[in-house]
């Protein structure tokens, strides 16, 4: 990475005590920033946003909405060099805030410089260290997810995301990002570190002994080291875990309540592929932890796959009655638990796109295009809600829409690649059903060139 112009902190800067969470609700206002986002009234948005993050700076679903708001905001206005030019005084004033140390300052400095040059890589860098400083680490976080998002080479900043991926207790995501700051250079010698650290701390994790100052604290000595990381590496059979089942069954007899000893045993269950032990041990432990959203995640997950289980267990067994009816239980059950996710965190769009997915295959199209159409504007899961916005008024058949929206997302493609195939396939669809001929040999035609086995597109060509 170039020089910057910016003030040189270390890769983990130290950072104040995030202030006491507010008790005040936003989600009303960041549905209205989303669905303002979602109507492309752009401007409304940022000024919102912009609102909120006045309110509560380390408000992360408004900042992470901004940057998106101001990158799409930008994108249609084509600023370029007179957002450069026009930003020269904010600019200014955030360096010599920073200089003084007037974090929260600086932070709204460099928001003004970036309503106009939203992709200005050290600029976002420097905001994120200005929010971190300040102690607001979940604004900071969703300024580093973007920098990596629109500037994936960006070495510095991937390090930047992961050790405060690491210092918010998410030690896996932390790791992708080094992983990915690797990626960009692969002799980095901090990100090789960091990688390393937190690789032991993730395995260490798992096996509970995450409460400890450092993930070499627990060891006695090298040995001790040694026999862990094995352990680690092989593959355990299933009475090796039955076995270790019994053991700490036989100590959660004496600490019925202790929440970690709970996802220790129904870790192992799902290691044994055990799903309804495994969903048990879990719902224990989330009582303890009531607030706990991605522990709530797990269980519904693992409800649904304990579903899935007696799903196939009636199938087997011949009665299709049974498995009708715990398959309409399982569709209502993802549909309720996307509900519920996008209820705690409505400013994650891959949420509601999940949430359309499991409306739009229980048949609920208006409702799965609704959700579409608010996750489009984020450009992380923007192509695939275009794609599934698509199906939806494809199902319903309003096919110019379905045909404008297949043509949006086939702009977001790589090349004719897998997601490309299936939409020329249903373009093709439409125009057979509009009695377009020409117009459905053009789709797949497109697909013949590249893979003449997919689905029947050889024997359309020939039809055709």
């Amino acid at each position: 990475m170039p020089d910057s112009p910016f003030i040189n902190f270390c890769s983990s800067p130290p950072s104040r005590p995030a202030p006491a969470s507010t008790t005040l609700d936003f989600s009303k206002q960041l549905k209205k920033a989303d669905e303002s986002m979602r109507r492309r009234n752009f401007d409304f948005a940022v000024d919102l946003y912009r609102s909120l993050l006045d309110i509560n700076p380390d408000l992360g679903e408004a900042r992470a909405g901004l940057r998106q708001a101001v990158r799409k905001r930008a994108d249609r206005k084509k600023r370029g060099l007179f957002g450069k030019a026009g930003g020269a005084i904010p600019l200014g004033r955030a360096k010599a805030m920073a200089k003084v140390k007037k974090y929260d300052g600086a932070a709204k400095a460099l928001e003004d410089y970036l309503a106009g040059n939203p992709t200005d890589e050290d600029a976002n860098l420097m905001l994120g260290q200005m929010l971190e400083a300040a102690g607001h680490n979940k604004s900071a976080f969703a300024v580093y997810a973007f920098l990596a998002e629109i500037a994936p080479k960006n070495v510095q900043g991937l390090k930047q995301a992961g050790f405060l991926a690491q210092r918010i207790g998410e030690p896996l995501r932390a790791i992708e990002y080094f992983e990915a700051a690797l990626t960009a250079d692969p002799r980095d010698q901090e990100a090789i570190k960091a990688r390393k650290n937190l690789s032991a701390e993730a395995a260490l994790q798992q096996t509970g002994l995450d409460k400890v100052a450092h993930s070499r604290d627990a060891l006695k000595d090298k040995d001790d080291t040694k026999r862990l990381e094995q352990r680690q590496r092989r593959h355990r059979t299933p009475e090796e875990l039955r076995e270790e089942v019994a053991g700490l069954e036989g100590t959660l007899a004496e600490t019925p309540s202790d929440p970690e000893l709970l996802l220790r045993i129904g870790g192992l269950y799902q290691e044994l592929r055990d799903w309804p032990a495994a969903l048990e041990f879990h719902e224990r432990a989330l009582e303890y932890r009531r607030d706990d959203f991605d522990l709530e995640c797990i269980v519904a997950d693992l409800g649904v796959r304990a579903l899935k289980k007696q799903i196939a267990a009636a199938g087997k067994a011949g009665d299709e009655a049974k498995a009708d009816r715990l398959e309409k239980k399982l569709a209502g059950h993802e549909v309720d638990d996307f509900k519920r996710r996008v209820e705690r965190r409505p400013g994650d769009m891959s949420l509601r796109l999940g949430l359309g997915k499991r409306l739009m295959r229980g048949g609920e199209l208006d409702l799965a295009l609704g959700e579409f159409q608010k996750a489009h504007v984020d450009s992380r899961v923007g192509g695939e809600a275009l794609f599934f916005m698509a199906r939806c008024f494809h199902e319903k058949g309003v096919f110019d829409l379905a045909r404008k929206e297949y043509e949006r997302a086939l702009e977001g493609c790589r090349g004719v690649d897998d997601r490309a195939k299936e939409i020329l396939y249903n373009l093709g669809l439409i125009s057979e059903a509009e009695g377009d001929s020409e117009g459905a040999r053009g789709a797949f035609i497109r697909i013949y060139e590249v893979d003449i086995s997919y689905r029947d597109v050889a024997e359309k060509m020939e039809a055709l």
